[in-house]
């Protein structure tokens, strides 16, 4: 059941690409961000707000760090991924996110001074290089495929970074505060965070026509991204841990990109290239390196 559970967690995440893609295509990305986070809040604490009651004295003392976590987790990921969907393909938008756990391991290795083994080394150059394939769209001998990286390309850069920042830093979030108060004061915080970027992007832009929101394709999304991205993955992802661990539930994590190229192809018609399925093929593996020490020592650890 726990193998279930972390399964459809990382497909809903998954199905976030796609749908955001949809949206943003006929929707402000930074309204989108809002517009989702304000609603969560609103489910979330209706849910939980008895957990969040009996565990707030312990949030207070780690309000740096729960903010420090819900930035990066709540506001900067989503918004910079809705952004950069504008502009390019969730196929490619998924597959730097693959590069998340590599991404994860650097930052362990130089702000948590963990020990790199080979392999992770290894990892971390394989998975790299198909970045760069996937960026140079498997032609590395002419600079000028540069010129159709776009700012899309950039953006859910930066949207993968974020996510790893959130996953390495994790590690610093209070036993104490349990799951479901910690995801729903998150949202709270992302929430706070965006309506004034929303009111500044309103002022300059001004208001959206109220037809192009009440639209059932925009609602239907809208409720996705909703129950699903922002809350069933999180409390399915949570539960699966709590069940077989954080070693050995890391990996699912990897089909969030999978599944979101995947859908990419299956419902946006995105046509797949040749160097798509090199890049990914070469980051899977960097992954498998990089993972390969971790599970080794689990095994170790259930053996003695």
């Amino acid at each position: 059941m726990p193998y279930l559970l972390l399964s459809l967690a990382a497909c809903f995440w998954g199905g976030n690409y796609v749908v955001g893609h949809i949206l943003v295509a006929h929707t402000d990305p930074i309204l989108l961000s809002a517009a989702r986070w304000v609603l969560t809040v609103l489910l979330l604490v209706s849910l939980y707000s008895r957990q969040i009651r009996a565990q707030w004295s312990v949030m207070k003392r780690s309000f740096s760090v729960l903010a420090f976590l819900a930035l990066f987790g709540q506001v900067l990921f989503p918004l910079t991924l809705y952004i950069g969907l504008q502009y390019t393909s969730s196929l490619n938008a998924a597959i730097y996110l693959s590069t998340t756990p590599v991404l994860v391991l650097l930052i362990n290795r130089y702000i948590f001074k963990e020990k790199i083994s080979a392999h992770n080394i290894a990892g971390v150059v394989l998975s790299s290089f198909g970045v760069v394939w996937l960026v140079m769209q498997g032609d590395l001998l002419h600079l000028d495929t540069l010129k159709n990286l776009n700012r899309g390309d950039l953006w859910t850069m930066g949207s993968a970074a974020s996510w790893a920042v959130y996953c390495a830093f994790l590690r610093t979030k209070p036993r104490e505060v349990g799951g479901n108060a910690f995801v729903a004061v998150s949202a709270a915080f992302g929430a706070v965070v965006l309506l004034p970027v929303l009111l500044f992007s309103l002022y300059e832009h001004g208001l959206p026509s109220p037809h192009e929101y009440l639209q059932p394709e925009f609602l239907s999304g809208l409720a996705y991204l909703i129950i699903f991205p922002s809350w069933l993955s999180y409390l399915l992802w949570n539960k699966g841990i709590q069940a077989i661990g954080a070693t050995r539930g890391e990996v699912f994590s990897h089909l969030i990109p999978l599944t979101g190229g995947l859908f990419s192809v299956m419902f946006l018609n995105v046509t797949l290239h040749p160097f798509h399925l090199a890049s990914t093929v070469l980051i899977i593996c960097g992954i498998a390196l990089c993972s390969r020490n971790a599970q080794k020592r689990a095994t170790k650890v259930a053996l003695s």
